[in-house]
């Protein structure tokens, strides 16, 4: 579903990914981690095309991603960024009713079909409740289902997320990472997400990639990437796991 190979990036001749290469099927929940600056982001942005690597290849499906149009890639791949990131003065509905603007041409007005298909969207994240409701005046968990919402909307096999829980409350942290796990099992969408929360990532993760300093240092089985010796190796602090679903991190550095 996914492919990369050998991809670097470097800005100002400095590279901020260096020989990252890894392989996504249809239907992983695949968590990135790693420390800030390590390159999470950049790698999610080279994935829907908003980066483009200095050398390297991207596949979506087997195809080429720099063979994709704007419009097709789009029907490929939705993205997901921070709520804080969007401040548009639209009602939720509208929000969501963007996902279908891969699949209308130039000044179409929504259709019935589009409007059911949004409708659907929202209701499966909750927030069918909201779609009169202007997205500025939205709580941050019920902006990041909205969001999410368009993303089901825009119906793609891939859905891109750039930490989507950061800065929620635990209740909302729960509420967004068990509705991605039941659209990853439902849809069979091939989930990619950044995430802070390690514990999150060994609950709800098939698959990690953890990088460090622009390298992938670990990738594979969520469970035997995220063990105490290599969240040593990644964040540099100490770490307990129990009941391997909880990860503590304690404070002090090695």
């Amino acid at each position: 579903m996914i492919r990369t190979e050998h991809i670097i990036y470097k800005v100002k001749g400095k590279e901020i990914l260096s020989d990252v290469g890894f392989h996504l099927q249809k239907g992983d929940f695949c968590a990135v981690v790693g420390m800030n600056g390590s390159g999470k982001s950049t790698l999610l942005k080279h994935l829907c095309r908003v980066v483009e690597p200095t050398s390297g290849d991207i596949f979506i499906k087997q195809k080429n991603i720099k063979k994709y149009s704007v419009k097709d890639l789009a029907k490929e791949v939705s993205v997901v960024f921070q709520s804080d990131d969007i401040n548009l003065d639209f009602c939720a509905l509208q929000i969501v009713l963007m996902g279908r603007t891969p699949y209308q041409r130039i000044f179409d007005k929504d259709k019935e079909e589009d409007l059911l298909k949004a409708e659907d969207a929202m209701r499966k994240t909750n927030t069918l409740h909201l779609k009169n409701r202007l997205f500025p005046s939205l709580s941050g968990g019920e902006k990041q289902r909205v969001l999410i919402a368009r993303a089901l909307c825009q119906d793609t096999p891939v859905i891109l997320l750039d930490e989507p829980i950061a800065n929620l409350d635990l209740k909302h942290q729960f509420e967004i990472m068990e509705l991605l796990q039941r659209i990853n099992k439902e849809n069979q969408a091939t989930i990619f997400i950044i995430l802070h929360d390690l514990s999150f990532a060994l609950q709800y993760a098939n698959k990690v990639l953890a990088l460090k300093e622009g390298k992938i240092r670990f990738f594979g089985n969520s469970k035997e990437v995220l063990t105490e010796e290599n969240i040593k190796e990644i964040f540099e602090v100490r770490a307990t796991i129990i009941n391997n679903n909880n990860i503590i991190l304690q404070q002090q550095k090695i």
